[in-house]
Order: structure tokens, then sequence, then C-alpha cells
């Protein structure tokens, strides 16, 4: 009985090793995939990074180099003052500030409508909403191009600013996903406590929204800094321009200085890139918490 004991407990500690080590393979395996995606994705920017530091003629040297020998910064200053780059970015800066404040509050208060309050044909307009998601930008652009030039909206800013505010189905959905996982006796302790709808909603709930918030915000401000087709269509004068568009600008007709052109959008990432870095835990836990994972 010992040696039928021992034996079980020695095949039992091999299959348990056995599945130790399977595991750690498994693991080992999906950080090198992960790991070589993430350096494939790296290289248009180190390449970016590397062209905007060149010389002018380094460009297509071949083979290429991928450290620049000398270092160019000046490419950086061509690039901020040959066009009026710097107003360009308060542009930017402004409309794109502008819809995502503007989208948090309007997707928030819609996504607390749909997910905590009861009124007849709530699911029927939420499915309405969502069909929206599936019509094509492109089907609607000429309407709204003609009915912005009807109103005396072409040439300015407001185009760009109002309807990504008022018409972001999928903001509305992220919320209400997230909200919809608030426990109702947190609000019913409130109500006790005399809070009304909207003082729930601005006190309680909008608070313990951060991680979804956040997701929203990054996903709404890296859309509307790198919107290239609606400036090109409701603006003409360059001093309106967006980042996009006076980027674009730096291609020309018959030549193109790559190295100034690639400093340009190594400078127009900074802010991509600031949101995310401080937004990044929110903007993860976010995503996983409001069923958008996988």
């Amino acid at each position: 009985m010992p040696s039928m004991t021992l034996g079980r407990s020695k095949r039992s500690d091999t299959q348990e090793n056995g599945k130790r080590v399977r595991q750690y393979f498994m693991k080992g395996f999906i950080y090198i995939v992960l790991i070589t995606g993430a350096l494939i994705m790296l290289v248009p920017f180190i390449w970016m990074i590397s062209t905007s530091l060149k010389g002018q003629g380094a460009v297509f040297e071949y083979p290429p180099r991928l450290i620049p020998n000398p270092f160019e910064f000046e490419n950086y200053r061509k690039a901020w003052s040959a066009l009026p780059f710097a107003l360009a970015y308060w542009n930017s800066l402004k409309i794109t500030g502008l819809v995502t404040i503007g989208t948090l509050i309007s997707c928030s208060m819609a996504g607390y409508a749909f997910a905590k309050i009861n009124f007849v044909g709530k699911n029927f307009l939420f499915v309405v909403l969502l069909a929206t998601m599936m019509i094509p930008g492109q089907i609607t652009l000429i309407p709204m191009f003609m009915l912005f030039k009807e109103i005396g909206w072409v040439n300015t800013h407001l185009p760009l600013i109002i309807p990504p505010i008022l018409t972001n189905a999928f903001g509305v959905f992220l919320l209400r996903q997230f909200m919809s996982t608030f426990p109702t006796e947190l609000e019913d302790a409130a109500r006790i406590d005399g809070l009304n709808t909207w003082q729930i909603y601005w006190k309680i709930v909008l608070p313990n929204c951060k991680p979804a918030l956040a997701a929203l915000g990054i996903f709404t401000f890296m859309a509307n800094w790198n919107n290239f087709l609606a400036p090109l269509i409701y603006l003409n004068d360059e001093s309106k321009f967006t980042i996009p568009l006076i980027i674009a600008s730096f291609q020309g007709l018959y030549t193109t200085d790559w190295t100034v052109l690639m400093a340009a959008s190594a400078i127009s990432l900074i802010p991509v890139l600031i949101i995310y870095l401080f937004a990044q835990r929110y903007f993860i836990e976010g995503i996983t918490l409001s069923g958008l994972k996988g």
C-alpha cells in the first residue's frame, strides 16, 4: 500500500510539473508574439523620427540608415515656421478639446438615461441609435455639406464641433454599458437621502465613471485630432486649417520635403501621447469593465 501511494504521488507530481511547464511555455509564447507585434508597430514611428532628423539628401540613400548622421534638428524649426503651424495647432487643440468635453457630457447623459431611467420606447430608441453606427459617413457627406452651406457654417469650425458632439452613438453605447453595472441599491439610497435624478447623475454616477470616460475621451480626442476629411471639405482659409490639413500642405505638386513633413508629423503626435500616458490606467480599466474586451 505505501508503494502504491508513493507511485500515485510521483505521477501526480509529474503531471503537475508537466502542466506547469506547458503554462510557462504558453505564457512565453504569448509574450514573444506580443513583443514582436509591438516592435512591428513601432517601426513606422521610429522611422518617422529617424527621417525627421536626417538631411534632405539622406532620406533615399541605400542602404537606409536608421541613426542619422548628423542630426538635423533644424527640420523641426522649419516645420514650425514654414506654414502657420502654430495657428493650426491651436485650431486643432480648440476643436478637439471642445468636441471631447462636449462628447463626454452628451454621451454620459444619454448613457445614463438608457441605462437607469425607464421611459416608453427606451429599448427601441437605443436600437435605432446603434443602427446609425452602420451608416457610412460618406452617405451623409453631401446632404450635411448642403445643410451647413445653407446655414452659413461652411469655412467655420462649427461643422467640426457640433455634429461630433451630438451624434456619437458609440460613446452612448460605451457609457451605457458601463453604467448598467452600477447597483440599483446605490440609486435607491441616494433617493432616500433626497437626491433627484440630476443630482444622482452628477454627484454619484459621473464620478464613478472615470474609467469609461477616460476611454471615450481618448477615442474621441484621437479621432478628431487626426480628422482629415471633414476639415478638407468645410475649411477654405489657411488660417482656419487644422493639423492634418497643414501637414498635407507640406506635400508639393512635384516634390516633397520628407524630412520637414516627418518633423511636422512628429510634432503633431505630442498631445495624443500625453493624453494617452496620463489616462492609460483608466483607459484599460474602462475598456475591460464596459464589455468591449476581446
